[in-house]
């Protein structure tokens, strides 16, 4: 890879991680919603329903089951992005590397 082409790389790792940074945020937002959408469900469902503690219980999940599946499906992005984020900055690292050696050569 030639000097010019690694600082290219570099700075368009670098703006994508700043991205994934507000990526991040907005995920950590809507996994806080999903959380507290599905907790306001089933409290609600748990409350309403007649019956023992575990039939109440057992409504309750059953009730809210697409509130727990969005938010399944909200932790799955966030560990998307951060696991993106990561590869970035790993890719970062290794370019890092590459730029010494491409300084070690030129020497």
């Amino acid at each position: 890879m030639l000097p010019s082409q690694i600082v290219q790389e570099i700075a368009r790792l670098n703006q994508e991680n700043s991205r994934g940074a507000d990526a991040l945020y907005e995920s950590e937002v809507a996994l806080a919603h999903a959380e507290h959408d599905l907790d306001l469900i089933e409290q609600k469902a748990f409350i309403k329903t007649q019956g023992t503690v575990a039939d109440r219980t057992a409504l309750a999940k059953l009730e809210s089951a697409d509130a727990r599946l969005q938010r399944d499906l909200r932790k799955a992005e966030h560990n998307r992005i951060k696991m993106k984020i990561k590869t970035i900055e790993t890719s970062l690292m290794a370019l890092g590397t590459q730029v010494k050696l491409v300084q070690a050569e030129m020497r």
